[in-house]
């Protein structure tokens, strides 16, 4: 009969009573009614499922609780006494046409009717659902030098989101995958839509923070570059910059989604040619959307996880006296021309990329200029101090996940910038613009170059694997410059390896890897264009530094 309790320590026979937690006979509702199964909680964080009654008997399934991103608990329509409780899982699954598991959406829901009380079913429902919620939280990882997070529930995440990101999908990305998940993962959440550029940078600098427990990013890579430089123009950047930050793929340049996924083992590769974790995605036009889908499914997945991680940022200064916070990249040449050039073609999706290389290459420049760095391992001792563990904020603002578009206040199209409190982060490695760089320091004797890029994450794009071996917070840059020489021929080659990471494999004559701790990069005519996480920067000279940990970012293990 459902709901027969043969207690927490009966199990099936394949189970070690040791190991059950919970034990149940419940009706699955969804998708084969009416069929009674025998379910057993166990400690290693599974939901075993044994059918029973009618034949086939005897068939088991288990669902892994690290899948499992909610759980809810319900009473039944009146006057019926049965509760329920309903468990949302994203497991790595096949579709009908792929090669390789994504993440797909898997629900079960039990009917549960032990009793003639409907407050009894409606309790032994909600014992269920906790302790399903309490084996799904995340273990938080030990890492030598690295404090880990995890976001206190209830949470309550800010959604800023650029509704011409890419293809201009991302709205609706967010009402038909995110929201979904977000609801099923019981948080809460405030949606900003930008309406202009530097909305979102506006926003964050003026807005009382202590609403939110995580700012996420639905865009490309540039919203979330508009927000950690709104954070750090803050009165309180110090505490602002290690409010957790997430992004969720929307736009044509997603790379530190991508970044984030190869760094938690789901290493994205060409549909049809199966990653290590699992996940395939695809640059071919008729697969874009799909692959999109999968990212964006992880991306949210972590998000609804809550665990969270340090990140490295990377100070730049300029000639002219701008200071700039940047999480991905910095570039001069022909990868930022690349960049800048096709983003008229941004409705391509990954295809305006494609359509960029091609126009460069046809008309190649050599840019002339002077860069020195700093070697990881010839570094100074003197360091920026790693960030601080976030502090979790324990007053949260009630939300319903279902009411409409919220509205916060706005601050005026340029508003002054508000003064800090205290000093910027120091730039203990550089020197000011007017003195050689130090000693210690490496010059480049080559002084025209194809292009010049650092870069902090291990993607540049979803198929674009430019530095395999990076972390979030393993304190470097890494540097590639190219000198002035190499054919077109070359030069497509070596980006066509670059989808796959194994650029350096080739052993280029022209190409350089270089893992730094600072570097300064002086041109000899302000000429092309220079990027930092993808958004253009006028040609000067300029210099930066990594600056250990100084974010959070929402991640995987």
């Amino acid at each position: 009969m459902e709901g027969a309790q043969p207690g927490p320590g009966a199990s099936s026979p394949q189970i070690d009573s040791a190991e059950v937690l919970l034990h149940g006979v419940f009706a699955l509702l969804d998708p084969a009614p009416k069929t009674s199964y025998a379910l057993s909680l166990t400690r290693g964080r599974e939901l075993r499922m044994q059918r029973v009654g009618s034949a086939p008997a005897g068939r088991s399934a288990a669902l892994k609780l690290a899948d499992c991103i909610g759980c809810s608990a319900f009473a039944g329509r009146e006057p019926e006494p049965a509760a329920y409780f309903s468990v949302f899982c994203y497991p790595f699954r096949k579709g009908w046409w792929d090669t390789a598991p994504a993440r797909r959406r898997l629900a079960r829901t039990f009917r549960v009717c032990v009793a003639q009380e409907p407050g009894d079913n409606l309790k032994l429902a909600e014992t269920w659902a906790g302790k399903i919620r309490e084996l799904a939280a995340p273990s938080i990882p030990r890492q030598e030098g690295v404090m880990w997070g995890l976001l206190s529930r209830p949470y309550h995440v800010l959604v800023l989101l650029n509704p011409q990101s890419g293809t201009g999908q991302a709205l609706q990305l967010f009402r038909s995958l995110v929201q979904p998940m977000l609801v099923e993962a019981d948080v809460a959440f405030t949606l900003f839509v930008t309406e202009r550029p530097n909305h979102a940078r506006e926003l964050v600098q003026a807005a009382d923070l202590s609403q939110w427990d995580a700012v996420a990013v639905l865009a490309g890579d540039g919203l979330l570059y508009e927000v950690v430089n709104g954070l750090m123009e803050r009165q309180d950047w110090q505490a602002a910059i290690k409010k957790p930050l997430c992004t969720l793929p929307g736009g044509s340049g997603n790379a530190l989604a991508a970044s984030i996924n190869h760094y938690a083992g789901v290493f994205l590769s060409q549909r049809g040619c199966p990653g290590a974790a699992g996940i395939c995605l695809e640059s071919h036009r008729d697969n874009t959307r799909a692959s999109k889908e999968e990212l964006l499914t992880n991306c949210t997945y972590f998000l609804c996880k809550g665990l969270h991680a340090p990140m490295d940022l990377v100070s730049l200064s300029t000639a002219s006296g701008k200071r700039l916070y940047s999480f991905l990249s910095f570039g001069w040449g022909f990868i930022s021309d690349v960049d800048i050039a096709s983003e008229k073609y941004r409705q391509l999706g990954n295809a305006r990329f494609t359509v960029g290389t091609i126009q460069q290459l046809a008309g190649l420049k050599v840019y002339k200029g002077r860069l020195s760095y700093l070697p990881v391992e010839t570094s100074s001792s003197v360091s920026s101090a790693p960030g601080s563990p976030s502090e979790q904020n324990s007053h949260h603002v009630p939300c319903s996940n279902g009411r409409p578009l919220h509205i916060l206040p706005q601050p005026a199209p340029g508003a002054p910038r508000p003064p800090h409190e205290g000093s910027w982060p120091e730039d203990s490695l550089l020197v000011p613009f007017d003195q050689p760089v130090p000693k210690h320091w490496t010059v480049v004797p080559e002084e025209e170059f194809i292009a010049i890029f650092a870069i902090y994450q291990s993607h540049l794009g979803a198929d674009f694997t430019m530095a395999p071996t990076a972390k979030l917070h393993d304190g470097s840059m890494h540097l590639f410059y190219l000198k002035a020489g190499v054919s077109r021929l070359g030069l497509l080659k070596l980006f066509l390896a670059m989808e796959k990471g194994t650029h350096l494999d080739l052993n280029c004559p022209y190409l350089h890897y270089v893992p730094l701790r600072a570097f300064r990069l002086e041109p000899f005519a302000s000429t092309g264009l220079m990027t930092v996480d993808g958004e253009p920067l006028a040609c000067e000279p300029v210099q930066g530094q990594v600056h250990d940990q100084l974010c959070r970012i929402i991640s995987g293990s």
